[in-house]
């Protein structure tokens, strides 16, 4: 059977996109790069005029730009309660333990003592907004600030569920919270289910809220949440800076359906001229090469580190990676993807951009390879729901609950903090530049999340790391360990690259995806 055959489509052997091999291929990256990349960046906004490298300085120029942090979840906590009046002979109180004004604001006390808890453990920015207690009836003048809110905690221990109904109206997301033996019992403990999400039928009868919605008893259970739409909130319209365009790594449709679920703001640099430019420009700042070595002595000086490549990829690695830095900076945004990298970007930085996007992960940026739009969508929700570095790899075939992961661009500090020991060797498959290998812990917990192409669908699994050898393929790999049937896996798989995060976050995601249109599956 002839390669032509098997591979009827062009085929390269590289896990980065390739824009050409050799020098016909280099002169046809000059036809296309205008035609098609410039053309698939009309899906976001463009960059294509007015950037210089001096035009990128701060005034502070020997300042390096930082990640901003993510955006706080405003919430509106509100407490519908009852005071019933007695009557003799008649049925005159529902369930609950709230029968007075007083009873009614010892409960708001007990609110704002636990959403304070909430707050000063949450390992995301969360603001509460004022306590509204409603009494049955109305009382809808206190939320004259409900439309200001992201989301809202509905206290039902009693009344009416006109405030639901209400929060629906205004598209905000509601956690119902009742109470079974954290305080006195609500009477919503009884009838959420039949006489609300319902509607006093056999089905789910309302939407935007369903049984996923409702919390008995647990902090834990709403924190997580919070932590959920904390993400989302930092990911829809979000923007994202393309260097080179965006692109998929098999369907076009990518870019246009991370616009579409997600809202994304794509912003493109064109590797000509822009990036080309002030790489060179760059380069004669002397300042700034100055700056890039002794970033890159900071570097290689952290305990555990090992070069086993040239000094000069480095060094320049540091240059590129301020470069990004400050694009970032000008557009506003924490986020970033390099776009069929392999034929454009070295013959001009010459170094890659593996140990680049490394970094500023490390440093609380989202950084992606390839511009593959199917899987950036699941690092920039992951990295926001996670406040956690993220790692974008190739998988590989699932066998003895055994796959190995790999990529050249894994971040150094997955959790946040400690960076764990590496080894810079050069980029896999060209055997050029700077790439970090690192040597992750046995037994750390994993979430990864393995999108599809169509955006319909996405399947997360959870795994530990078994080990990090060092097979002949990209430089940060690791074999991981899942519970799930290896068969189950393989049939389920769809898409091709992985977003992964220390961790497990797979709640998270399933509760933030339902807001978007696409489905989860948790493999276990």
């Amino acid at each position: 059977m002839s390669e032509k055959t098997l591979f009827p489509k062009p085929f390269h052997a590289h896990c980065c996109p390739c824009s050409c091999d050799g020098p016909e291929g280099q002169q046809e990256w000059g036809r296309m790069s205008r035609r098609n990349f410039l053309g698939t960046a009309a899906l976001g906004s463009m960059a294509l005029a007015g950037l210089s490298w001096s035009g990128l300085m701060a005034a502070e120029a020997e300042e390096i730009p930082q990640a901003p942090k993510r955006k706080p979840l405003r919430v509106k906590p509100i407490l519908t309660y009852a005071v019933p009046q007695r009557r003799p002979q008649w049925s005159w109180r529902a369930w609950g333990g709230i029968e007075t004004e007083e009873q009614a604001q010892e409960e708001c006390r007990r609110i704002e003592a636990e959403l304070e808890k909430i707050r000063t453990t949450a390992d995301f920015p969360l603001e509460f907004m004022p306590l509204a207690a409603l009494l049955h009836g109305g009382q809808f003048e206190k939320l004259t600030d409900l439309e200001s809110a992201d989301a809202a905690i509905v206290y039902a221990a009693g009344g009416s569920v006109e405030v639901l109904n209400l929060c629906r109206k205004l598209n905000k997301p509601v956690i119902i919270f009742c109470r079974h033996k954290s305080g006195p019992i609500y009477l919503w403990y009884e009838i959420i289910s039949p006489r609300y999400l319902r509607q006093h039928t056999d089905v789910l009868s309302v939407t935007g809220i369903d049984e996923e919605d409702v919390v008995v008893d647990s902090l834990e259970e709403v924190t997580w949440r919070l932590r959920a739409l904390c993400g989302l909130k930092n990911t829809v319209g979000s923007r994202i800076v393309a260097v080179g365009g965006p692109g998929s790594w098999a369907t076009p449709k990518a870019p246009e359906l991370a616009k579409e679920r997600f809202k994304l703001d794509i912003v493109t640099v064109p590797y000509e001229p822009d990036l080309a430019n002030l790489i060179k420009a760059a380069m004669a700042d002397e300042a700034a090469v100055a700056r890039a070595k002794r970033r890159a002595d900071a570097y290689l000086a952290i305990p555990e580190t090992k070069l086993e490549t040239d000094r000069g990829f480095v060094d320049r690695a540091f240059l590129l990676e301020e470069i990004f830095r400050r694009l970032m900076q000008k557009f506003d945004c924490r986020a970033i993807t390099i776009n069929a990298c392999m034929g454009t970007i070295m013959p001009v930085s010459q170094t890659t951009a593996c140990l680049p996007l490394s970094t500023l992960n490390d440093d609380g940026w989202l950084a992606f390879c390839e511009s593959d739009f199917v899987v950036v969508p699941a690092g920039i929700l992951l990295g926001n729901i996670s406040g956690l570095p993220q790692f974008l790899h190739n998988p590989t075939y699932p066998h003895e609950g055994i796959i190995t992961i790999a990529h050249c661009t894994g971040p150094r500090k997955m959790d946040g903090k400690n960076p764990e020991p590496v080894r810079i060797l050069t980029h896999f498959e060209s055997d050029y530049g700077a790439a970090p290998k690192v040597e992750r812990r046995k037994g750390q917990l994993l979430t990864h999340i393995i999108p599809d192409f169509k955006a319909e669908k996405w399947l997360g699994l959870r795994s530990e790391i078994v080990e990090a050898p060092f097979f002949p393929i990209c430089r940060d790999q690791l074999n991981v360990r899942f519970k799930c049937d290896s068969l189950l896996l393989a049939q389920k798989m769809h898409g091709f690259h992985w977003m992964t995060c220390y961790g497990d976050y797979h709640r998270e995601i399933g509760y933030a995806l339902k807001r978007v249109g696409i489905k989860w599956e948790f493999l276990g």
